[in-house]
């Protein structure tokens, strides 16, 4: 899988129950950001606490699902920033 600097993301900005995968992830991706899942966007979302993120792609083949834990020290999302910065290192 590769991710370019064009494709588009979506952050789901309400905590999520990251144990939901692939059709449920869908349904929320359907339902909530009112998008479609196989439109090759990557859906980001995270937990309660932001110390995990869950992402959800479609290459045109098949649906991605990546998940990435931090240390409880080391959100990845910073709380009551009004603006944060997202790059490709992410």
């Amino acid at each position: 899988m590769i991710l370019t600097h064009s494709v588009k993301v979506c952050l789901a900005t309400q905590p999520c129950d990251l144990r939901k995968s692939f059709d449920t992830l869908s349904c929320l991706v359907k339902e909530q950001l009112k998008e479609d899942p196989l439109s090759s966007k990557l859906f980001v979302f995270l937990n309660k606490r932001a110390n995990r993120v869950k992402m959800l792609y479609w290459d045109g083949t098949g649906l991605w699902i990546l998940m990435k834990r931090t240390d409880a020290h080391c959100p990845l999302w910073p709380g009551s920033e009004t603006s944060v910065p997202i790059s490709p290192a992410l």
